[in-house]
C-alpha cells in the first residue's frame, strides 16, 4: 500500500470540531452518518517504449513524467498496433498519457499525419491542450476549435492544425458540414480521442454515437480509416459502452498501475432547523448548499484546496458569496477573495481566467457546476465537497476523484441535500459506496435522434443502403422513407441524396437535447450580456420574478422573451431565492410492452407530455417559503417514453385504502419513484417526469407514469422497465425508513409539484407499491428485473431514498415535469 499522509481524516476531524460533534467536546447531534476511508495505491512504472521518440521523452520528462505506469504503454501498444482501445482507469491514473503517447510519437514520426480530439466540455478540452502545448514538440502544431476560437484563427486551423482538439458540437457544425474544407485533416487522420466517453450517454450520447459513424463514413471518403482510443474513469462495461458508442470492436484496459492516495470519505446530513417548517408544516433541513458554503469557509481557513460540486449555476454562485461572506465574518477577509464560483454561463475569457487562478492555487476555494467534473486536471487538491447527489454513482466517483489528485490524501464529504435519495444515500452507505457505476444508456436507433443524423448525414455524402444500415438498420430505413415523401431527400441510382443543397440541414440540429440556441441573459439598463441559459431551462430559471446569480451579483428577471431568446434583468439583492413550479399533463399514445398480473398492469410506451411553469416560491435562505407567485407562462408539448402501472380500485379497497386517499397515495409514490429511478438507470432526477392519477383517461384505472425527458425517450423508462421490481421495491423501502410522520422532503415532497405537495399521503403510498409489488412477485410470469441492476444485492433489505417530482393532473395528479439543467 502506497504511503497515507491522514491529511483527509485530520480535515475530517477539524470540520466535526467546528461543526461541534460531541466526540470531540462540542454539543448537538453530529451530522456524520458514516465514513470511510479507501487506501492508498502504490504505483506500477515500466520502461519507455523503444519507439517513443527522444525529443517526445525528454518533453515530458521536463514536464515531471519520468516513467510512463503499465496500463498508458498497454494502451499505447494496442492503439500502435491498429486495435480500438479504452482505457477505463480510476481518476487522475494518467488517462492523457495513455493517448498522448501513441498520437503524438505518430505525429512526430509521420509530419503529414493528423488527429482529433474530441471533449464534452470546454473546460476539458482547454486543459488538455494546454497540456500538449507545454510540451513543445516540433511540428505537432495542436490548436483548438470551439466556439471559442476567433473566426480568423479557424482559418488557420483548418489550414495548418495538426492536432484539432474540439467537441461533438463543433465536429457536427463546423466540420462534418463543410468536410471540403478540412479535407487536410480528414485525409491524413489518423487517430480519434474521445475523452470522458461516459458523459456521452442518453439523448446526447445517442446524438454522438451516430455523430461519430458519419465522421468514419466522411473520413473513409477522403481515405482514413483512424483508430479511436476512447477513456474514463467511471464506465460501466467499457468493452461494451465504447463498442456501442463508436460502432466499432473495442477492446478496454482497465489495470491501473498509477499511485493513489488515502481518500477518507464522509456521507453528511445537515441538522433539522427546529425554528422552521416548509410547505404543509414538514420537517426542514438546512440545506446543502448552505452546509456546503459552511463546509468550505472552514477548509479554506484550514488552507486546504477545496472544491464544492453544486447541483445548479445559481447554487454554485451562492455557495461561493455564502463562503465569502463566512470567511470576511471570520475575521478572515484576506481568504475571501480566494473563493470564487465557476459553472457554464460565463463569458469565454472569464472560465480562462478561473481555469488558471485555481489551477496555479491562487484560488483557495470553489463552488463549481459539473463543468469542472470531467477530466481536468487540477492538482494538489486537498478536499472535495459534494452539495447533494449528483445523479449517479459514474458523476459521483468522477467529483470524489478530482480529490487527492496529486497522490497525497485527501477528503470527499458528500452533503445530503433534503431530499428522498440523497438521505437514503448517506443512512445506506451500501447504496452509494458498495455497488458498481451505472450502465451507459444510449440508442443510436431513436428516431428523434435517427431523423436530423440521417439528413445531416445526406447532407454531408449520398446514404448508401450500406450508409443506412449501419446508421439504424430498419428504423433507419422507415425514416429515410419518411424524409423522402416529405422531399428532403431524392432517390437516385447511387442512393439518397440531399435536395436542399443550398440549405444545410445542420444548424437546425440540437445535439445535446437542449431544445434549440440558449436564451441570452441581457443587463436592461446597460445592455451588457451577463450569460446564457439553455432553452429548455429558460422557463424555471429565467421566468419573469427569478433571481438570477452571476458572478457573485444578484439580478432579478423582468421580462422573458422566448420567441427572441432574451430575459432582461436589473441589478437587485432579495434576501430571498426562487424556485419554479411546474405541472404536467400525460397522454398515451401507443403501448409497447404490457404485462397484467391480476389487479395490476405494468406497460412501457410513447406518450405525449405537455408542461407549463405555472408559478414559483419565494424561499429564505433558511428554506422558510414566502408565498408562491403565479406565472402565465407558454405549455410546452414533449412526445417521448413512459413506464407505467395501474392499480384497480378493487385491489386498492382490498387494501384498505379508501378512495378519498388515492390521489394523495399516488402522489406520493410518484414522487419518491421518480426519486429513485437513477439508481438503476444512468439518469439524473432532472432528465425525467411523471404523472399520477385516480383514474386516468386513457387507463380507466389508477395510474402512475414516469416518462424520460426528451423527445423520442432517452432509454431511462426502458430501464426502469426492465428493473421495475427492485426499482419499486427501493421506493417503497426509501418511504418507510423516513422518520417524518407525515411526508417531507426526505421522502415523498417534490421541491417542484406544481399542486405545492398537496394531497400527498405517505402512508398511502407504501400501501400502493405494497400492492403492486406483491402483485408482481406472485406473477407466475417473467419477472421485471434486470439481471444486472441486483440493488438487493447491493444494499441487503431494499432499502433506498427518493427524491420525487410531481404535481396536479386535471384528472388527478400531475408531476412536475422534467428538466434538463
Amino acid at each position: 500500500m502506497a504511503h497515507c499522509d491522514g491529511r483527509g481524516q485530520v480535515l475530517l476531524q477539524r470540520l466535526l470540531a467546528t461543526t461541534g460533534d460531541p466526540a470531540t467536546g462540542g454539543g448537538g447531534e453530529s451530522p456524520l452518518r458514516y465514513v470511510t476511508t479507501i487506501p492508498g495505491r502504490a504505483s506500477t512504472a515500466v520502461q519507455w517504449p523503444c519507439w517513443v521518440p527522444d525529443r517526445l521523452r525528454e518533453s515530458l520528462a521536463a514536464a515531471g513524467v519520468a516513467a510512463p505506469w503499465a496500463h498508458q504503454v498497454a494502451v499505447a501498444e494496442l492503439a500502435r498496433a491498429g486495435r480500438h482501445v479504452v482505457v477505463a482507469t480510476g481518476t487522475a491514473s494518467g488517462k492523457s498519457l495513455a493517448y498522448q503517447l501513441p498520437v503524438l510519437a505518430h505525429l512526430l514520426a509521420d509530419q503529414q499525419a493528423t488527429a482529433l480530439y474530441l471533449a464534452p466540455t470546454k473546460a476539458l478540452g482547454a486543459d488538455q491542450i494546454r497540456a500538449v502545448t507545454t510540451l513543445d514538440l516540433p511540428g505537432v502544431r495542436p490548436a483548438s476549435f470551439d466556439g471559442d476560437t476567433a473566426m480568423a484563427q479557424r482559418d488557420w486551423v483548418r489550414s495548418h492544425a495538426r492536432w484539432v482538439f474540439t467537441n461533438p458540437d463543433m465536429l457536427h457544425h463546423g466540420l462534418l458540414a463543410r468536410h471540403d474544407r478540412w479535407a487536410r485533416l480528414l485525409r491524413r487522420l489518423r487517430f480519434v480521442v474521445i475523452d470522458e466517453c461516459h458523459a456521452y450517454r442518453g439523448v446526447f450520447g445517442s446524438h454522438v454515437a451516430l455523430l461519430l459513424r458519419r465522421l468514419r463514413r466522411v473520413a473513409a471518403r477522403y481515405g482514413a480509416h483512424p483508430v479511436f482510443l476512447l477513456a474514463s474513469a467511471t464506465v460501466a462495461d467499457p468493452e461494451v459502452s465504447a463498442s456501442r458508442l463508436t460502432g466499432l470492436d473495442t477492446v478496454a484496459v482497465t489495470d491501473d498501475g498509477s499511485p493513489c492516495g488515502e481518500r477518507t470519505i464522509a456521507l453528511w446530513e445537515p441538522p433539522l432547523l427546529d425554528e422552521l417548517t416548509g410547505e404543509n408544516g414538514a420537517p426542514v433541513r438546512r440545506s446543502a448548499g448552505a452546509e456546503a458554503a459552511r463546509l468550505l469557509a472552514d477548509l479554506v481557513i484550514e488552507g486546504a484546496r477545496t472544491l464544492v460540486f453544486v447541483r445548479s449555476r445559481r447554487g454554485a454562485e451562492l455557495t461561493a458569496l455564502a463562503a465569502q461572506r463566512a470567511l470576511s465574518a471570520a475575521a478572515a477577509g484576506e481568504l475571501a477573495a480566494r473563493v470564487a464560483a465557476y459553472r457554464a454561463g460565463y463569458l469565454p475569457e472569464e472560465r480562462r481566467a478561473l481555469e488558471t487562478a485555481l489551477d496555479s492555487g491562487e484560488l483557495l476555494g470553489v463552488a463549481s457546476t459539473n463543468a469542472l467534473e470531467l477530466g481536468v486536471d487540477i492538482t494538489g487538491l486537498d478536499a472535495v465537497v459534494l452539495a447533494g447527489y449528483p445523479g449517479t454513482r459514474a458523476s459521483f466517483w468522477q467529483q470524489a476523484g478530482r480529490a487527492g489528485r496529486a497522490g497525497s490524501g485527501a477528503l470527499v464529504v458528500f452533503v445530503a441535500r433534503d431530499d428522498p435519495l440523497d438521505t437514503y444515500l448517506v443512512h445506506h452507505s451500501a447504496a452509494l459506496l458498495g455497488a458498481a457505476v451505472e450502465t451507459t444508456v444510449l440508442d443510436p436507433t431513436n428516431p428523434y435522434v435517427l431523423r436530423p443524423q440521417l439528413a445531416c448525414a445526406a447532407a454531408e455524402l449520398p446514404l448508401t443502403d450500406a450508409c443506412v444500415d449501419s446508421l439504424g438498420g430498419d428504423v433507419a430505413r422507415s425514416v429515410v422513407a419518411d424524409l423522402v415523401a416529405e422531399g428532403m431527400l431524392r432517390r437516385r441510382s447511387g442512393g439518397w441524396f440531399w435536395t436542399a443543397a443550398r440549405q444545410r440541414p445542420h444548424p437546425g440540429v440540437d445535439i445535446r437535447g437542449s431544445g434549440g440556441h440558449p436564451v441570452a441573459v441581457v443587463e436592461a439598463d446597460t445592455g451588457r450580456l451577463l450569460g446564457t441559459v439553455d432553452p429548455g431551462s429558460a422557463c424555471t430559471a429565467v421566468h419573469p420574478g427569478a433571481v438570477y446569480l452571476h458572478r457573485g451579483d444578484s439580478f432579478v428577471v423582468d421580462e422573458l422573451d422566448l420567441d427572441s431568446g432574451v430575459a432582461l434583468v436589473h441589478p437587485e439583492e432579495p434576501p430571498w431565492h426562487t424556485s419554479a413550479r411546474v405541472t404536467t399533463d400525460i397522454c398515451v399514445v401507443s403501448t409497447l410492452d404490457q404485462r397484467r398480473c391480476g389487479g395490476v398492469s405494468v406497460t412501457l410506451g410513447d406518450v405525449e407530455v405537455t408542461s407549463q411553469v405555472v408559478g414559483y416560491l419565494r424561499r429564505l435562505p433558511s428554506g422558510q417559503v414566502l408565498d408562491a407567485v403565479p406565472l402565465e407562462l407558454p405549455p410546452s408539448t414533449l412526445r417521448t417514453r413512459a413506464v407505467w402501472f395501474t392499480v384497480s380500485e378493487a385491489v386498492l379497497e382490498n387494501a384498505g385504502l379508501p378512495p378519498a386517499a388515492w390521489p394523495g397515495a399516488l402522489h406520493a409514490a410518484e414522487h419518491a419513484a421518480i426519486g429513485l429511478l437513477p439508481l438503476v438507470a444512468t439518469c439524473d432526477r432532472w432528465d425525467i417526469g411523471g404523472v399520477s392519477t385516480a383514474r386516468h383517461a386513457d387507463t380507466g384505472e389508477p395510474t402512475v407514469f414516469v416518462h424520460d425527458g426528451h423527445p423520442g425517450g432517452a432509454g431511462f423508462a426502458d430501464r426502469g422497465h426492465a428493473a421495475l421490481t427492485p426499482w419499486l421495491a427501493a421506493t417503497r423501502a426509501a418511504i418507510a425508513a423516513c422518520e417524518c410522520p407525515a411526508g417531507c422532503p426526505s421522502c415523498v415532497q417534490s421541491p417542484k409539484c406544481g399542486n405545492g405537495n398537496d394531497p400527498l399521503d405517505k402512508s398511502g403510498a407504501i400501501v400502493v407499491l405494497d400492492a403492486v409489488l406483491t402483485s408482481l412477485r406472485a406473477s407466475p410470469g417473467r419477472e421485471l428485473d434486470s439481471p444486472d441492476l441486483s440493488v438487493e444485492q447491493n444494499v441487503g433489505a431494499v432499502e433506498f431514498t427518493p427524491s420525487g417530482d410531481g404535481g396536479w393532473a386535471r384528472a388527478g395528479v400531475r408531476g412536475g415535469g422534467a428538466e434538463s439543467g
